[in-house]
């Protein structure tokens, strides 16, 4: 789990379909920029919305596409701890090095309950288990006490992807985790400094859309070239911001569609983002030589 892991976005059609034909040519294009592995059915690929028969699909299709090139992390969270757990032991993880399971949502969980959630997911898991712990969106902050009592009590948790977007909290778990763990940035503008406290690189949404750039600035940290990683990180960091403005995967889907790389689709409830603030994202490509 280092380098840049891509958060893939799930295109669809003008008839509100899957888009199995622009996936396809995402995954290409990723690869041919410089990802290091690739990350299925997360929150940027609007998986709630898809169906199960759906969500099938999209990992066969991105095995096939992929071909064994890079490692494949799945999506696999939720907030019934059953529920995650049968899907772990009886769904079809062939071909899948890793799932990322997120914090329970909505339920708002203590910290025990976390604890609990997780060590299920570890005893049922087929494959490697990174923890994810991104509050904004579940309402819930795994502290840095709970990811180190998990990362300690279970071999096969891995890493964590820390996207609470303070750098406090990710330098606590980096100053305390076990050797072989790693902390990944889920913060796209947070991963150079993360990786300079000693951060494995980052699970991106950016890296959707100018991979090339973006993997060269995270590897150029990675070999501690900060001098040179630096300005590659500048010169990306106001449109990685407009590409949240308006949420995510709103702002990647409208930047990928100034790209051509895909239609700027999304399902209910997530809507694109505003004309003024798609223009801006084109600009930004344009002008920062990303496009």
């Amino acid at each position: 789990m280092k380098g840049v892991g891509v958060a893939l976005v799930t295109p669809f059609t003008e008839n509100g379909a899957v888009d199995y034909s622009a996936l396809t040519h995402l995954v290409e294009h990723v690869i041919a920029g410089g990802v290091d592995y690739l990350v299925v059915l997360g929150t940027t690929a609007e998986t709630p919305t898809l169906s199960l028969e759906e969500r099938k699909a999209v990992i066969r299709c991105v095995k096939e596409v992929n071909g064994g090139r890079l490692p494949i992390v799945l999506g696999a969270g939720g907030n019934c701890t059953a529920d995650v757990v049968s899907y772990l032991r009886t769904g079809d993880f062939d071909g899948i090095d890793a799932v990322l399971s997120v914090t329970p949502y909505y339920n708002k969980p203590s910290q025990e309950g976390i604890y609990q959630h997780y060590k299920a997911i570890a005893e049922a898991a087929p494959c490697s288990v990174v923890l994810y712990n991104v509050p904004g969106r579940t309402g819930v902050n795994m502290q840095p006490s709970t990811v180190l009592r998990l990362a300690r009590d279970f071999s096969n948790i891995i890493a964590v992807k820390e996207a609470s977007g303070s750098l406090s909290q990710a330098a606590y778990v980096l100053k305390d985790c076990p050797a072989g763990f790693s902390v990944i940035s889920g913060d796209d503008n947070l991963t150079l400094p993360m990786v300079a406290l000693g951060g494995a690189g980052v699970i991106s949404v950016a890296a959707n859309v100018f991979p090339e750039k973006f993997c060269k600035m995270v590897h150029l940290a990675l070999e501690g070239r900060f001098a040179e990683a630096a300005p590659l990180h500048l010169s990306m960091m106001e449109t990685v911001d407009a590409l949240f403005a308006e949420g995510n995967p709103s702002g990647v889907k409208a930047a990928l569609s100034c790209c051509g790389l895909m239609g700027n689709r999304l399902r209910l409830p997530l809507v694109p983002v505003s004309e003024t603030l798609c223009s801006k994202i084109g600009s930004l490509l344009k002008s920062n030589d990303l496009k």
